[in-house]
């Protein structure tokens, strides 16, 4: 067995950092390696971000657009078919938020919207925080049932 204390790192993994502007003695010269004179040789020398060296810079050339509402709503679409999968998976007859979290389908603070695609084979009762028509239909369809659940409980 070898000795730990006795570990190196490999020939030429570890080098000295180049300490800039401590003298001659430094190897670096008089001027650290930054040249002569200058803005970019000066002590505290920083430029600020999106800076283009004078040029109009990049957020004052593209234009705006868009808009973005504060009031909106953002769920996290759920389909019938992973409903369904998980139901065989775990053999549940009633899928609820508590549900989808444990088999990772959403997270903890997502709000639920339950999505059309794909089709049950069984009557499943479905708790989330809103529906889609076709999927309404399609659950109660399959003798199942659907539950708003408060989004805020």
């Amino acid at each position: 067995m070898e000795d730990l204390s006795k570990l190196k790192p490999a020939k030429g993994a570890v080098r000295k950092n180049k300490r800039l502007g401590r003298g001659q003695g430094s190897g670096h010269g008089g001027t650290s390696g930054k040249g002569h004179k200058g803005q970019k040789s000066a002590t505290g020398y920083n430029v600020r971000r999106g800076f283009e060296g004078g040029q109009t810079p990049m957020v004052r050339r593209l234009p705006k657009f868009g808009f973005t509402n504060p009031t909106r709503v953002e769920y996290k679409g759920i389909n019938l078919d992973a409903i369904q999968a998980l139901a065989e998976k775990a053999g549940l007859k009633v899928v609820d938020l508590e549900a989808l979290r444990k088999n990772g389908l959403v997270s903890r603070n997502d709000l639920v919207k339950v999505l059309g695609r794909g089709v049950l084979k069984g009557s499943i009762e479905v708790k989330a925080h809103a529906f889609s028509a076709a999927a309404k239909a399609a659950i109660e369809a399959q003798g199942g049932k659907t539950e708003l659940v408060d989004a805020r409980g």
